[in-house]
């Protein structure tokens, strides 16, 4: 699980791994906001849903808390550090990080946070905050995937055991289309929701 790592992230990995539920918030949320741990909170998650088949909701519901609170406190972070920060973590892809962002708003945090690696999905959340994303709706966004992701590889962990991430290498299609859906009946409620609102807004000047 470790490989790859410096030793003192080994070291932190295998202190998180002792915790169970903990541990494994931990890691998420280092993870989408300060270091940067690959793969390992998946790992960690199907780890720790396979030793206990009936805590799968209690992991999936940690890996998805820590990742969107540490998500969270890189978009602050971003916010403070500004425009010029931003530009020169993401050199060449800033500019079409950016013009994504603000063009596509939740539906754009949805996709990027859903995408698998290589995906610079930490670039996306540093855009959110540069160029101020309404929280809310980068919040709900991250929230999404998360709970789509973490609790998608809870249930194949628990189905199937060690094999789960090679399910997912192999059925990389069909996860990629039912994801595509996801988006389009998010972004199709999105619009909706900001509809109505702005109905009721009209309705109350009126």
């Amino acid at each position: 699980m470790q490989g790859g790592l410096s030793g003192w992230k080994q070291k932190i990995v295998g202190f998180a791994s002792t915790l169970g539920a903990p541990g494994l918030f931990m890691i998420s949320f280092l993870d989408s906001s300060v270091l940067t741990f690959p793969v390992i909170n998946d790992l960690l998650l199907i780890s720790l849903s396979i030793q206990k088949p009936t805590r799968m909701i209690l992991y999936a519901t940690a890996a998805t808390t820590g990742s969107v609170l540490g998500c969270i406190l890189l978009y602050f972070l971003a916010l403070k550090a500004g425009e010029a920060a931003f530009h020169k973590k993401a050199g060449k892809r800033g500019a079409k990080i950016r013009q994504f962002v603000e063009e596509n708003g939740f539906v754009g945090m949805l996709v990027a946070a859903l995408l698998p690696p290589p995906t610079p999905f930490k670039f996306f959340v540093l855009a959110a905050g540069v160029f101020r994303v309404p929280l809310w709706s980068f919040t709900s966004a991250i929230a999404i995937a998360r709970i789509v992701r973490y609790f998608a590889i809870g249930y194949l962990a628990v189905r199937y055991g060690s094999q789960a991430l090679p399910y997912l290498a192999t059925h990389k299609l069909t996860v990629i289309a039912a994801l595509i859906v996801l988006v389009g009946v998010s972004y199709a409620a999105s619009k909706f929701i900001m509809y109505e609102k702005k109905v009721h807004e009209h309705e109350q000047k009126s």
